[in-house]
């Protein structure tokens, strides 16, 4: 613009199809890219509009197919079809076919930069509908899998799985595998055809209506279930140990050069899968541990120095803690797997809770279900893993409930301590309204990456868009943890009004101390 000053008139954002229609003709299939958000070089005539920073591809096109930050596509190793998008064939779905997506448009990962500095990001494809498609819907057989423990949301995915591949692509043929990965290939369960009447009403449900399961993976035998049942699309719903398993699955049908799309949708309520911005029925599973909170609290209020002591999920991170602690302002001590704390001295949890409860007369302490696994395995050591290998704890909150009435009773104070563990009620409700928007936007673009051919990905939210991720940059970098180092934690120290419970006199053997982790 002139003077420096932005034009705006080129920056109007329109919704209509006419306006979609006209910039096909400038700018071909980077048309929904200028809709959405005009800064795409070639759409500003050469002017820079206002615009502070340009990002320049680091790669030649040559080299976008085998860059690790796309997804493989079944043409790559076998011939396909292409067929015209039912959105344009359609006349019922005609103004769908108005947001067709490219498969050069992408999305930036790392969006935090220098003002004066090059900044690197890396990038994923975006989700969304595409034309041409590689599957004819009549030649379609879906399967959906459900795998690992219980989490808000998982009908409300598989209704929405559903939903667009049978009244948005025409696709009749989608079954449900019962009990995770055994499921394919168990002689005493059988596979589930889904319909309309299954589906309907089951987002109001919590669980999984095809029931799920941990372990039961055996590549071989998975495989040719999936070969024998005519399986060519096959949505996996599971955490990374699930995700390990569907790029074996993925990595086998590429090599045998099968036509089939291996697709995932991350899961777990505790928000530790790396890259994505949040995992579905995280922001349900918060909103429910305000109640136990709430109780907790209303509890610690009716006695004389009243303890309300709630358990949350958190295994290995401490965000459910964490952001739960936030939301309600109520909490005095949160304790999570990454930070180690004492409970003896100055420093120690017990200091801090005696000099609460002199101050306000109650209490309440939220600690993740990981926290303190330093000191519990002192006491109470363990070996035994689940059908995962995922090894089983100890019970923290009963160990801590125990500690702390002991503490008190020796110190002849009077205490009144009420335990309050909700895991179980957390993962059985169906998903809030956020949860269940998320959920059937996940659902909907791992249908329309699968159906334009793309295999060997999960999608996820990525900076507010849907994006397609390769499952090895999901699986392969295991749990995120809280960044304790992050403002985030910081304003749960302030909230709370919490020291460092470390005692840093407290020797802990090497072998037991936690490995911390950060987000990334």
């Amino acid at each position: 613009g002139k003077g420096g000053k932005t034009d705006v008139t080129s920056l109007v954002k329109l919704s209509s199809v006419e306006y979609l229609s006209k910039l096909r003709l400038t700018n071909g299939s980077d048309a929904q890219s200028v809709h959405d958000l005009p800064k795409l070089v070639g759409s500003l005539g050469g002017g820079w509009l206002g615009y502070s920073k340009k990002l320049i591809p680091v790669m030649d096109e040559d080299q976008k197919d085998d860059d690790e930050c796309f997804p493989p596509r079944i043409s790559d190793w076998i011939s396909v079809g292409t067929f015209p998008s039912p959105f344009k064939t359609n006349p019922a779905h005609y103004s769908l076919g108005g947001s067709f997506v490219s498969d050069t448009e992408t999305i930036l990962v790392d969006i935090i930069a220098h003002q004066r500095r090059e900044t690197l990001s890396r990038e994923f494809l975006r989700c969304g509908p595409r034309d041409p498609i590689a599957f004819h819907p009549a030649t379609v057989k879906a399967a959906i899998v459900t795998c690992g423990g219980l989490c808000p949301g998982l009908n409300t995915v598989i209704r929405e799985l559903f939903n667009t591949l049978k009244h948005l692509y025409g696709v009749d043929n989608v079954w449900g595998i019962p009990y995770g990965y055994r499921g394919f290939y168990a002689t005493n369960m059988h596979h589930m055809k889904l319909t309309e009447e299954k589906v309907a009403h089951i987002h109001h449900q919590g669980g999984t209506i095809l029931g799920s399961s941990r372990g039961g993976f055996d590549l071989e035998v998975i495989l040719n279930s999936i070969m024998d049942f005519g399986y060519n699309q096959v949505y996996i719903i599971g955490g990374d140990g699930t995700h390990r398993g569907a790029i074996k699955i993925f990595e086998e049908t590429r090599k045998r050069g099968l036509k089939i799309s291996v697709v995932g949708i991350p899961k777990t309520i505790d928000n530790d899968i790396a890259l994505i911005d949040k995992s579905f029925g995280f922001d349900t599973a918060v909103e429910e541990a305000q109640r136990a909170i709430n109780s907790a609290k209303v509890e610690a209020l009716s006695g004389i120095n009243g303890v309300g002591l709630v358990k949350l999920m958190g295994r290995s991170s401490g965000y459910i803690a964490m952001f739960s602690t936030l939301a309600s302002r109520d909490v005095n001590i949160c304790l999570i797997p990454e930070v180690s704390f004492c409970l003896e001295g100055p420093n120690g949890v017990f200091q801090h809770l005696q000099e609460v409860l002199e101050t306000k007369g109650h209490a309440v302490v939220v600690v993740a279900e990981g926290a303190g696994m330093d000191l519990l395995s002192k006491e109470q050591p363990t070996t035994v893993v689940d059908a995962s290998g995922n090894p089983k704890l100890p019970d923290v909150g009963l160990w801590l409930k125990d500690k702390i009435n002991q503490h008190f009773k020796s110190q002849e104070m009077e205490i009144n301590l009420k335990y309050i563990d909700p895991t179980y009620m957390i993962r059985t409700v169906p998903a809030n309204a956020s949860d269940s928007l998320y959920c059937g936007l996940l659902g909907q673009s791992a249908v329309h990456g699968a159906m334009a051919g793309y295999t060997g990905y999960t999608v996820g939210l990525i900076n507010t868009h849907f994006v397609m991720i390769p499952m090895p940059e999901i699986a392969n970098r295991g749990r995120v943890s809280v960044d304790v180092t992050s403002r985030m934690w910081n304003r749960v120290i302030a909230t709370t009004g919490q020291p460092d419970f470390h005692d840093h006199s407290c020797e802990r053997p090497v072998s037991i101390q936690r490995k911390v982790t950060y987000s990334t």
